[in-house]
This record gives C-alpha cells, sequence and structure tokens, in this order.
C-alpha cells in the first residue's frame, strides 16, 4: 500500500546519491588544481593519518567539520541469536564521529 494516497500528508522520501571515492578525488583535483593521481596520494594520506591517530586512541579535531574519537565498548554478556545461548561478547573500540557546528549548518542550508 502507498502511504502518501491514503496520507497526504505524510512525508515523501527520494533516494539520495553519493559521492564514492574516485569522484571526491575528481572534485578534489578540480578544486586545488592537481592531477587526479596528486589528489587521490592527498586523499590517501589524510586517511592514513586520520587512522593511525585514532588508532593511538588520540581524538582528531577539525575545526568547522568535526571531531573523531574511539569509544570503548566493555565485555559483556549477550545472547546468540540462533541458539539463545548466553555469550560472551568481547570488549571493542569503535571510531565515532561528532559533526561541528559548520558541517550542521551547510548540510541544514542546503535542506
Amino acid at each position: 500500500m502507498c502511504l502518501h494516497r491514503r496520507y497526504p500528508s505524510a512525508p515523501t522520501f527520494t533516494r539520495t546519491s553519493s559521492l564514492n571515492k574516485s569522484e571526491l578525488i575528481a572534485a578534489i583535483a578540480a578544486d586545488v588544481d592537481l592531477s587526479k593521481a596528486e589528489a587521490a596520494r592527498v586523499l590517501e594520506s589524510v586517511l592514513e593519518n586520520l587512522s593511525k591517530a585514532l588508532a593511538r586512541g588520540e581524538t582528531v579535531q577539525l575545526i568547522g567539520f568535526g571531531n573523531f574519537t574511539v569509544a570503548s565498548r566493555p565485555e559483556r554478556t549477550g545472547r546468540n541469536p540462533s541458539t539463545g545461548e548466553q555469550m560472551t561478547i568481547k570488549a571493542s573500540k569503535s571510531p565515532k564521529f561528532a559533526a561541528g557546528k559548520a558541517l550542521k549548518d551547510a548540510v541544514n542550508a542546503s535542506a
């Protein structure tokens, strides 16, 4: 059943496009007048250094964009969904991102 026919005030959802890595490299290359190969090396370096800093447990703060941090999850008890048997879920670390004000404002300005 189509909701928008039954409920005319229901929000409509549109599929959004995404930007993949090669398109991002092409955009960087065009913005700063680099070759795509040079832009790819720059992007790889940024991502590698971001990953290394997070692996060391550091926070990466990009003013105007956001903060990357590492959150720790303690060991806990869970259940196997197939068998219902109790199991121990190992402690883990997970990268987190919190958008900065400028990024939030930019996203909301286009809405």
